[in-house]
């Protein structure tokens, strides 16, 4: 393996002494920009590309998709916070999440953004928020569906859920939410994320158009918002296989064409995406700083781990462990490649980045990139454990 990255082309060890230090998470801005041509490639004109902003809210990556997306969904005061400084307009921002504080419902509603609310006392939380205010708040609904998508990795609908208004009782919602003189946009589903299977998408998005027209027969004005969720997967390991983007977006096209504009004529169909958009346009960049031979395994301990990259340790949402597709940049050419085990510098044996992986004869000096990390990386991963520096983050 050559010291160059998988994305962009850079030298490895050019851009670590641009960076200035190790650990380092690189986002490759030409990746994005082509996955997000491909997505709207595949997907009907008229159906809008929110990004979920969760999977990755540094600052300068939502600058860059600020160009490239119809708007955002947040799930924070914080992340409101960054996503207005690009000067995406208000009613292009939509704010989900279980547990709102009464803080951010007043900056939601002062913002002018779509609350979408989670639970019927949300509903009066945010009424109070809009008489505080003195602004009429946009509104939609979560709806938790009465369905459960099959392939998705992580399951975020059907059954008993934090997420969402049960859609069962969405319609008595409905009817109080008529009374109260709230701006209501529409509905929103997520029902599942990470899924590679097309079909398991297909299905969800035609229950979830089925649901949401069924659900309009009770709203208090007509459905301007209809937010299908997105939850499409990458792969993570070898055996994993590329999610089909143009069945997707093939059916897609149908449900607009006989259901949607027909039934709805008045909604905007939202897809949003976060891991698809980004997550195969990041790398998490290491150095080794110790090789040591254990009872017949060679370890490479690097100086970052699960602290910065939690999800590549097999500790976030994964039910069993696989290696992320990692790379090693040796300083001097390497003619042959090893099995060793990659471990982080955390004093715990959970702290393992990559187990028994073929990779170029490695010493201390060397890189390691594992691929994969330009999602739910380091915002997602416990950084203050063990108190070691938080790693840089770059754009380029």
């Amino acid at each position: 393996m050559t010291g160059r990255l998988p994305l962009g082309g850079y030298d490895l060890h050019r851009l670590a002494a641009r960076v200035g230090s190790t650990p380092f998470f690189v986002y490759d801005r030409a990746a994005v920009s082509a996955r997000v041509a491909e997505v709207r490639a595949a997907l009907p004109p008229t159906v809008e590309l929110s990004y979920a902003v969760k999977a990755n809210p540094m600052p300068a990556l939502l600058h860059h998709l600020r160009g490239l997306v119809d708007g955002f969904d947040v799930a924070s005061g914080r992340e409101l916070r960054h996503v207005l400084d690009t000067g995406v307009a208000a009613q292009r921002v939509s704010f989900a999440g279980p547990g709102k504080s009464d803080a951010e419902l007043g900056q939601a509603v002062a913002a002018g953004v779509t609350v979408e609310l989670e639970s019927e006392r949300e509903l009066g939380r945010v009424l109070a928020a809009s008489d505080t205010v003195g602004l009429a708040a946009r509104v939609a609904i979560r709806v938790n569906p009465d369905f459960v998508v099959r392939g998705a990795g992580l399951r975020m609908g059907g059954g008993a859920q934090q997420f969402g208004i049960d859609a069962e009782r969405v319609p008595a919602v409905l009817a109080g939410l008529g009374r109260t003189g709230l701006d209501f946009h529409g509905f929103h589903v997520f029902s599942g994320s990470q899924n590679l299977k097309a079909e398991g998408l297909c299905d969800a998005q035609r229950q979830t158009v089925a649901l949401a027209v069924r659900l309009a027969a009770a709203a208090p004005g007509p459905v301007r918002y209809l937010n299908l969720g997105g939850g499409f997967g990458i792969p993570y390991a070898r055996r994993d296989q590329p999610l089909d983007l143009d069945r997707v977006g093939a059916n897609l096209a149908e449900l607009l064409a006989n259901t949607v504009q027909r039934e709805l004529p008045q909604a905007r169909v939202v897809i949003e995406l976060g891991r698809y958009l980004v997550g195969e346009a990041g790398l998490y960049v290491t150095r080794v700083i110790d090789r040591k031979v254990s009872r017949g395994t060679t370890y490479l301990v690097v100086d970052g781990g699960l602290h910065h990259q939690l999800a590549a340790a097999g500790l976030f949402g994964q039910v069993v462990r696989r290696n992320y597709p990692m790379t090693l940049a040796p300083r001097l050419p390497a003619a042959t490649t090893e099995t060793v085990t990659v471990v982080g510098c955390l004093c715990t044996p959970l702290d393992l980045l990559g187990e028994a992986v073929e990779l170029p004869v490695g010493d201390v000096g060397d890189l390691v990139a594992v691929s994969q990390a330009g999602a739910y990386g380091l915002t997602a991963s416990p950084t203050a454990f063990l108190s070691h520096p938080a790693p840089v983050e770059v754009l380029v």
